[in-house]
């Protein structure tokens, strides 16, 4: 057997802690309650405050200009055992911090900060459950299985929301994966939710209710359920704005994009008002940098070094959360792993085993579409034992975090094999599917693509959901 590698103390990331996390009965109970100034929530058009950087003391948060354009620049363990942790800020220790912003349309306001635990439509911060980290999860060391439900965040109907965390809460799976972004170039109206506007002038948060409330009912939903959430920061794709709508705002291109100042500093601000929102709030298993984060033609230096950078500024924010890459988990000619094809070339400038190697990186990610990207199914299996044996070299936990294939009528023949590789041959601490989907909302279907698994597919969620989490939280440590 492999050796077990814990994200959390000496073995994998095998280890999500099940045992205290909180009681959940089923049902979730979401208090709405209108009128509060800091979610806008009287006006039905787009409200948008200009962010400004945040200097943090004991007790509060102020205003501080970032510079004429207002920007502000910048410059061994594993995951089979899990520990005990509490948070050191919880809701009843937590200093109240408030934020001046300046309103794009009028003058100043005010939002909600990190700590307002138990005020607002979407109470946070007031699980006692413990934060997910190198050194524990929720007490007791298990492998686990988890889920995609990128559109959690972008779904308007709070009953909606508690549908999708009941269901896959009910499956026994214990993370969900969803997008902390949503940028535009233009606002689409009060029916699309996004989070930021950008233009030449500088990023804009929507703190309307179509806009950063939305991430607040996610993160109370995953505490009253007892759910752990990775949140992403960027996209590589054009979908929901990605790196697309910063360089149509500022210049630049895909590639550029990782070390264009203006770029960064913006992302990085908004990083830190996710992060100091959150940080509180056990619920978050990682903070993601990007989503399949590629530099086509690159040196793999490129994101090797905006990986290093921008990791090291999150744990200068937040200490007690882990952080992840979120990369397709790429291999280069140095590796000396493959037969030097389009996973192993090193092509999109991804080198997953040197990135591997990132002190503020706490856990590797890797994808796997194989009819995406040229191979057939059964390499499915040869690309997970690989991440498997990098892991083990780097004494780094591993998670197979995105897996799906193409064809809405042969899931589990295809998927089930690479399951049993990641049950029965590897160390890996979690596996992911993409996608939860279900038609149980008010809209009808869950936001889809062919790779869905459909919660109401009984025999296939059954299989690839249900009976999977179960074997994984049933797997000897």
């Amino acid at each position: 057997m492999h050796l077990l590698r814990s994200l959390f103390t000496a073995g994998s990331l095998a280890a999500l802690l099940v045992s205290a996390a909180p009681a959940y009965d089923g049902t979730v109970t979401v208090t709405k309650t209108k009128g509060v100034t800091h979610y806008h929530t009287k006006t039905v058009s787009t409200t948008f405050t200009k962010r400004q950087a945040c200097s943090v003391t004991a007790s509060s948060l102020t205003s501080a200009p970032i510079g004429p354009s207002g920007y502000h620049s910048s410059s061994t363990r594993s995951i089979a055992t899990i520990s005990t942790s509490s948070p050191s800020n919880t809701a009843t220790t937590s200093p109240k911090l408030t934020t001046s912003m300046t309103s794009l349309s009028s003058s100043a306001t005010s939002y909600p900060s990190a700590t307002h635990s138990t005020t607002g439509a979407y109470p946070y911060c007031t699980s006692d459950a413990a934060f997910a980290s190198v050194d524990s999860v929720h007490s007791r060391a298990k492998y686990f299985a988890g889920t995609n439900a990128w559109w959690a965040s972008h779904i308007l109907s709070d009953s909606d929301l508690d549908t999708v965390f009941s269901e896959i809460k009910n499956t026994q799976l214990q993370v969900v994966r969803v997008w902390g972004f949503g940028s535009v170039n233009t606002d689409p109206g009060p029916g699309s939710v996004f989070f930021q506007l950008l233009n030449s002038t500088g990023s804009y948060i929507n703190y309307a209710a179509n806009g950063i409330p939305r991430l607040d009912a996610v993160v109370s939903m995953a505490e009253q359920t007892g759910l752990k959430i990775v949140l992403n920061f960027v996209n590589n794709w054009s979908d929901l704005g990605g790196i697309a709508s910063y360089n149509a705002a500022f210049g630049g291109n895909a590639t550029s994009w990782y070390t264009d100042s203006q770029s960064q500093s913006v992302y990085k601000d908004y990083i830190k008002l996710l992060v100091n929102r959150y940080q509180c709030s056990p619920a978050i298993f990682a903070w993601e940098l990007a989503n399949e984060p590629r530099c086509h033609g690159c040196s793999t230096d490129v994101i090797f070094n905006w990986a290093t950078e921008i990791s090291q500024y999150i744990k200068s924010l937040d200490a007690k959360h882990m952080i992840t890459l979120g990369d397709e988990g790429w291999f280069a000619p140095a590796d000396n792993i493959g037969d030097g094809s389009y996973g192993y070339g090193g092509a999109e400038g991804v080198d997953f085993a040197r990135n591997l190697g990132i002190s503020t990186l706490d856990y590797g990610v890797f994808h796997l579409y194989p009819d995406s990207w040229g191979y057939n199914e059964t390499w499915g299996s040869t690309w997970i034992l690989e991440h498997d044996q990098v892991g083990a070299a780097a004494n780094k936990p591993v998670v197979l975090e995105e897996y799906g294939y193409g064809s809405p009528n042969n899931h589990t023949a295809v998927e089930r094999p690479w399951q049993l590789t990641v049950l029965d041959d590897t160390s890996l601490a979690m596996d992911q599917f993409w996608q939860f989907g279900t038609t149980d909302l008010s809209g009808g279907l869950s936001d889809y693509d062919t790779n869905t698994i459909w919660y109401n597919s009984t025999a296939e969620y059954d299989v690839l959901a249900r009976e999977h989490a179960a074997e994984m939280l049933e797997k000897a440590v």
